[in-house]
């Protein structure tokens, strides 16, 4: 589609979504560590996940919280995966999302988590948890918030990675823009990293999913590092609906518009 524009913003540059990022000392101290991206409402949210028989606590965890088709929020980490620590790990997940809900004020159902780092060593939840409080007191919409958030993901990369576009869907000018992290084990059975996506299109969460799957195969699939699969790979989407468009229920221009949009967008990050 002619007229997609690229512009700054990352995860910042939709309308409808806030975020910061904090140190919360996980591995390293003093360096942004943790993430949080908060919508102003319920969106409309999809997900595609690792296909390693060993799925990290965070990817179990939001395989469930995604069934919903709603999130309104997004809480990650670096530092530590939370992967191979079984139960404990889980309840560590499930704790990290409902704490968050709790500061926000929303439903723990619409939060999404996700870790990436060391493998095999428990979750620091309280410094976690201290690190999130610390985000949902900055929270701020702005491109430099957007790059910190992409710092924060950060593990063995040697740059951040975002992108955003601005098109024309239904008569409305719509954002898509995202973050995201992955440097090694990088294999490409689904996401081969994290990666968190944010947008103003009003589109149905039914749409939503077929969208992100079908921008995914010609992005992030397309890409090999090293032919190792990770155990926490994650591309989490939310759509605020603050563009106004007619909400994209079904298959047409307004729909195709949209997923090249967004297929633009994980070219970028893929890339």
């Amino acid at each position: 589609m002619s007229g997609i524009k690229e512009i700054k913003g990352g995860v910042c540059a939709a309308r409808g979504f806030k975020a910061a990022a904090a140190a919360g000392n996980i591995k390293y101290s003093g360096r942004d560590d943790v993430m949080l991206i908060v919508a102003s409402k319920p969106c409309s949210a999809a997900g595609v996940f690792t296909t390693n028989r060993v799925a990290a606590a965070p990817v179990v965890f939001d395989r469930e919280q995604i069934k919903g088709g709603v999130l309104q929020a997004i809480l990650a980490n670096s530092g530590c995966a939370n992967a191979c620590t079984g139960p404990d790990g889980l309840r560590d997940a499930e704790l990290s999302a409902k704490a968050t809900a709790g500061e926000l004020g929303i439903s723990p159902a619409h939060v999404a988590v996700a870790s990436t780092g060391v493998i095999g060593r428990r979750l620091p939840v309280e410094r976690l948890l201290a690190g999130m409080k610390t985000c949902a007191g900055a929270l701020g919409r702005s491109p430099e918030l957007s790059e910190r958030c992409a710092r924060a993901i950060m593990t063995t990369d040697t740059k951040p990675k975002e992108a955003a576009v601005e098109a024309t869907v239904g008569g409305k000018k719509i954002r898509v823009g995202g973050i995201c992290k992955g440097s090694g084990m990088i294999e490409p059975n689904m996401a081969t990293m994290l990666g968190f996506i944010t947008t103003d299109a009003a589109i149905s969460p039914g749409m939503l999913r077929r969208a992100l799957k079908s921008a995914i195969e010609v992005s992030f699939n397309r890409v090999v590092v090293d032919g190792d699969e990770s155990t926490n790979d994650t591309v989490l989407v939310m759509a605020s609906g603050e563009a106004h468009n007619e909400t994209i229920s079904r298959s047409g221009d307004d729909y195709r518009a949209f997923t090249e949009a967004l297929a633009r967008v994980g070219t970028s990050l893929a890339r």
